[in-house]
């Protein structure tokens, strides 16, 4: 058997256990550095919209031959307001030069088209342009909130219905951890917010809470009659359902992860497929992100909430009397009579010589367990003797 192997099963029977719930503040405190991170890059680079949504010009032109430089300097003079964003894209067809301006009206467009084909020596019927009024990106920026609230709702409606609205709200929050982290990464590096983004963060938000239903549904498992007996707290159940689901996420990340790092790091950077890297980049954080937050964010939040009940309450506190060697009372001092099949008859003092109203039990001795009249070996030895009368 493999280490591994190993590993699985003792965290499945609980013989191993990391403790993801009982360190919740540890989390709570890296999660937090992250997404002050993440709000920083936001406040101080801010992000790029692509021309989709901040509406603008697009001209592109294959050439082998034309510099970013040089094609920069061709259109910047012609453009009436900022610096025009030029890339180089390397794809399937050949190197491609990319000029991305503001709104520009139909003079204005036609003048930078001349301007780049002198430029760069290329045929004017090859540069290829692509307008975008700012109204259309207005609507793709409602359409994507739109279809972002429309999801959320969903979601909770579900795990409300399916499990509690405890796990609703902890979804939640592992949901927007997520979204906050993976933009904050996008402003850090500072790629440009497409529609293939938003297909992205919608797509890592689905995978994200897959990983956390998976969670929940062993955690429902766990603590399906659980206050019947006096073995484990919500959170000690909770934690077990997190380590036995551990390998299982771990392994499942690892074949996400995978393809995506190959659609980022080859499609986007070795092949220049720079259509790719939007949906590469929020892919990539997201699926990382959201297997972090279903096990040290989303459960944690959950036990949290449900230790606040009176009955887990109640329940953590026979729990440590149990533990401690002590028989569990009720708020009246007397003692919690033991659910069937939860062990507490093993307590120390819960033997039969104790009874409910403190009167002792009454002292047997060896004689009276034997049975009467036994039998021996000896026969009629052992007979009584009869008394006789003496003639004189």
């Amino acid at each position: 058997m493999s280490r591994l192997t190993r590993l699985t099963s003792g965290l499945y029977r609980g013989d191993v256990s990391f403790d993801f719930v009982g360190r919740a503040k540890t989390w709570y405190a890296v999660s937090a550095v992250l997404l002050v991170i993440a709000i920083g890059a936001l406040v101080v680079n801010g992000l790029k919209f692509g021309v989709e949504f901040s509406g603008g010009a697009v001209f592109t032109l294959p050439t082998e031959t034309c510099s970013v430089q040089t094609a920069r300097d061709a259109a910047a003079p012609l453009v009436p307001e900022g610096e025009p964003i030029v890339t180089e894209l390397n794809g399937s067809t050949g190197r491609q030069v990319r000029v991305q301006t503001v709104s520009l009206s139909p003079t204005e467009t036609s003048a930078v088209d001349k301007a780049l084909s002198q430029a760069c020596n290329v045929p004017l019927d090859n540069v290829s342009t692509q307008v975008v009024g700012p109204s259309w990106g207005a609507q793709i920026t409602k359409k994507a909130f739109t279809g972002l609230a429309v999801f959320l709702v969903l979601i909770v409606l579900y795990i409300s219905i399916t499990f509690e609205w405890r796990m609703a709200v902890g979804a939640l929050v592992a949901l927007f951890h997520d979204v906050f982290i993976t933009v904050g990464i996008y402003a850090l590096v500072g790629f440009e917010v497409t529609p293939a983004t938003v297909i992205g963060v919608l797509t890592i938000l689905g995978y994200s809470l897959y990983d956390t239903v998976v969670v929940f549904d062993k955690v429902k498992e766990n603590t399906k009659g659980l206050q019947s007996t006096s073995r484990m707290t919500y959170s000690d159940a909770a934690n077990l359902a997190v380590n036995q689901t551990l390998i299982r996420s771990i392994n499942t990340s690892i074949v996400g992860l995978l393809p995506v790092a190959g659609l980022l790091f080859v499609g986007a950077y070795i092949l220049g497929a720079g259509t790719l890297k939007d949906l590469a980049l929020a892919l990539f954080v997201g699926i990382g992100v959201g297997t972090y937050s279903s096990i040290f964010i989303a459960t944690p939040v959950v036990a949290q909430l449900k230790e606040r009940e009176p009955a887990m309450q109640a329940l953590a506190k026979r729990v440590n009397a149990r533990r401690a060697g002590a028989r569990p009372t009720t708020s009246r001092g007397e003692p919690v009579a033991a659910a069937a099949g939860d062990g507490q008859g093993d307590l120390p003092g819960e033997g039969d010589a104790a009874s409910t109203d403190g009167a002792a039990a009454p002292a047997t001795t060896k004689t009276a367990s034997k049975p009467a009249n036994k039998p021996t070996s000896r026969g009629p030895r052992n007979q009584p003797r009869r008394k006789t009368k003496r003639k004189r």
